[in-house]
């Protein structure tokens, strides 16, 4: 059953603290009123929400494996997606139900209570806002850390990760939720047929810490296509570009952007210049990536903290 639980944990991205929040209530469910579960008893009335998922139910299930530290205040029910998550749990757990009957619902509990204990041991990256240094400085600062933890664990692809998903967070601040698809950075472009990390209008960005020549050979399809790239970098990976960019003869058609002055200076402009408002903005931003890490990356550690003023 494990392996079965961790397949569905893998292809649902089931391991943000809402998804938790669900599988632990509805694993809960399934204790009292056995299995098969209906899915549509465990809808609250009017409210259209899942049945129980809030912090007392969830710190309760937590409270049995001796967890006291709070998992989400509101225990998912303000988390997007609740109700599909639901649906989808209950459907696998019903499939299984039918094929291995019967199920241990303590060694499932145990799984889901596992991967929050992981979760709450997944170390985030440190946003820290020195006022003394400039925006483009406090984003260097988060990317070496991501650099560093790669260079700790080879094979991993945390800053390449941490760099899409700012990205995705800034243009939903700029755009608004909804407007632009976020996708798991390990997803293939071409296997999705889309054509770069992210699409608005007639632009495709493209998002990378070590542009290659296959990436400027997206960028020729992209104008083949009638779309205008952007590349999307690091300070040294924008030198690199340039270079494949002018070989390929295509250096004047696309755009290419240093992710820290991309990032910074929409900050400014959005916090219309003034530091409190900046402030506001740059936590809207991390809210916003911190969100779309939960929904599509299985690594909590990828999150990022802002420490709050002592």
């Amino acid at each position: 059953m494990r392996s079965r639980l961790e397949a569905f944990t893998a292809s649902r991205h089931f391991r943000g603290k809402g998804p938790l929040c669900v599988a632990l209530v509805v694993t809960d469910h399934a204790r009292t009123l056995g299995l098969p579960l209906n899915p549509e008893a465990l809808i609250t009335p009017g409210e259209g929400q899942v049945l129980g998922l809030g912090k007392g139910k969830v710190q309760a299930v937590l409270a049995r494996h001796g967890i006291t530290r709070v998992l989400a205040e509101e225990g998912g029910r303000t988390s997007r997606g609740s109700m599909g998550n639901m649906r989808a749990y209950v459907a696998f757990l019903n499939q299984a139900h039918a094929e291995t009957a019967p199920i241990d619902l303590d060694a499932v509990e145990r799984f889901w209570v596992d991967l929050v204990q992981a979760f709450f041991a997944g170390k985030p990256f440190t946003l820290r806002l020195d006022e003394s240094l400039g925006l483009r400085t406090v984003i260097r600062h988060l990317l070496a850390q991501a650099e560093t933890r790669q260079k700790e664990m080879p094979g991993t692809t945390f800053q390449g990760t941490l760099l899409q998903h700012l990205v995705g967070a800034k243009l939903d601040l700029v755009l608004g939720v909804g407007k632009v698809q976020h996708h798991g950075a390990n997803q293939n472009d071409a296997g999705e047929g889309r054509h770069g990390d992210f699409e608005v209008g007639d632009v495709t960005f493209h998002v990378s810490t070590a542009p290659g020549e296959a990436l400027i050979r997206k960028c020729q399809a992209n104008l083949e296509a009638s779309r205008k790239p952007f590349i999307v970098t690091t300070a040294k990976g924008a030198a690199v570009a340039e270079g494949l960019a002018s070989n390929a003869g295509v250096a004047d058609r696309l755009e290419l952007l240093e992710v820290e002055q991309f990032l910074a200076t929409n900050i400014h402009e959005l916090g219309l210049f003034e530091a409190k408002k900046r402030r506001v903005k740059i936590e809207e931003l991390i809210a916003r990536y911190n969100e779309i890490v939960d929904e599509h990356e299985t690594d909590p550690s990828l999150r990022i903290d802002i420490p709050r003023k002592k």
